[in-house]
């Protein structure tokens, strides 16, 4: 009967999707075909209840704050300024300027939320000025397209705040949780460069100009915006001075700070943010409501329960559980956006980990490592989508030079199942 029962429902999710209904009316459309076919319960009245919890929660506002951060953010010169404070600092490392995608998108990505908005934002300014200096387009691209996905993971995160509220997990523990994998994985990126670079030293151009220390200092200045909403934000969350909602209202007013002190607060991109803004969330809302629906019809199903007892049995060890899960997650991705990869599979996953005794907290930041990886393979890669538009490269060429990148995210999920502290360490010292 489980067997019959999941059929029908994978069978209706995939005709759904086919025939181009949006994801978020897809979702309730099988929850529905679920309750309607093989439960006695009333539909409509679980559907309109379940919708307008989904809507109404307060852990939720974080996410529309955080994403208009991000909108007032692209249409500013930040990414211009991130060059011109990074670049002098990373001409004697090996590699050089190639660094500046990889410390660019880190520095962007805890002002953004967004590893698309991330991509954008840093290529924009990057990728011209080195192809125009003479780096090899495969690490310029392939950095920028890995680095890129921190967007996802180093906080404030759109995915975390996802799967903070679908899992019933502290968004602010998980925005900490994230911030040494996040580091971790930009010095993976940054070590991979160093060791391409001192393989192949005639692939990199010579140092441009040398500057004193002074001149350094001098242009770190234009770093000085970024950081501070950066600890604005992030700091207030780990001192427990806000929550990640009112973190979130500081990051805006931070944001229109930054916009109105480099002139590029008009009527215009105020309105254009706030537009951008109000579209990103209302499919991100529609997705979750129809994944808590969902998540309602299998619980009356009692998928979840049976799914976990299903896998109990087969008496796997935690790493095994994680390393089948990573190996599920590498398939979906392939497919599916991130937010959908988190709404599908929560509602099965979940009684599955905790009977396994995973940490929450920890397996959120494995899924987000999950996710990423989902940005940089063919053929649903959004991060690829966004070079593509950016570049004219086709999307082959670009997961191409992105696979040393997904490799080195493999490397990370390895590093962070067998030291789980490099995730749950931080979040318990907030809590002390």
């Amino acid at each position: 009967m489980d067997l019959l029962i999941t059929g029908v429902l994978i069978g209706a999710l995939l005709l759904l999707l086919a025939a181009g209904v949006w994801i978020g009316l897809a979702l309730i459309g099988v929850a529905w075909i679920g309750m309607a076919l093989f439960t006695q319960r009333s539909v409509g009245d679980a559907m309109a209840l379940t919708i307008w919890g989904s809507a109404s929660s307060w852990t939720l506002t974080a996410l529309p704050l955080f994403i208009w951060m991000g909108e007032i953010l692209f249409r500013t010169r930040l990414s211009e300024d991130l060059f011109r404070g990074l670049a002098p600092w990373l001409q004697r490392l090996p590699g050089r300027l190639l660094h500046t995608n990889i410390l660019g998108s880190t520095l962007f990505a805890a002002v953004s939320g967004s590893s698309a908005a991330t991509c954008a934002t840093v290529g924009k300014m990057t990728l011209p000025e080195l192809q125009r200096r003479g780096y090899p387009d495969a690490l310029s691209l392939g950095t920028l397209a890995g680095a890129s996905t921190l967007g996802l993971l180093i906080p404030p995160s759109i995915i975390m705040i996802v799967y903070g509220v679908t899992a019933e997990v502290s968004i602010a523990r998980l925005f900490v949780g994230g911030i040494v994998p996040g580091l971790l994985l930009a010095a993976l990126f940054m070590g991979y460069v160093i060791v391409w670079s001192l393989l192949h030293p005639q692939a990199i151009p010579p140092e441009a100009e040398r500057l004193s220390l002074a001149d350094k200092l001098r242009a770190s200045r234009h770093l000085l915006p970024v950081l501070l909403l950066i600890g604005g934000v992030l700091g207030t969350i780990y001192t427990g001075i806000a929550t990640a909602t009112e973190a979130a209202a500081v990051g805006v007013v931070g944001a229109l700070l930054i916009a109105a002190a480099q002139r590029a607060l008009t009527w215009a991109t105020l309105r254009d943010s706030l537009l951008g803004a109000v579209r990103m969330y209302c499919m991100i809302a529609l997705i979750l409501a129809g994944a808590a629906f969902l998540t309602l019809a299998m619980g009356y199903l009692g998928l979840p329960r049976h799914v976990a007892t299903w896998i109990g049995s087969l008496q796997l060890e935690p790493w095994q559980l994680v390393a089948a899960l990573a190996l599920f997650f590498i398939v979906l991705g392939c497919f599916l956006d991130g937010i959908s990869i988190v709404v599908l599979t929560m509602g099965v996953l979940l009684p599955t980990v905790q009977a396994a005794g995973l940490d929450l907290i920890w397996f959120g930041i494995f899924v987000v490592v999950m996710v990423e990886m989902a940005q940089i393979t063919p053929p649903v890669g959004f991060n690829l989508f966004v070079l593509q538009g950016m570049t004219g490269r086709q999307v082959t060429e670009l997961a191409r030079h992105a696979a040393p990148m997904f490799v080195i995210m493999v490397l990370a999920v390895v590093l962070l199942t067998a030291f789980p502290e490099l995730v749950t360490w931080l979040p318990q010292r907030m809590a002390g």
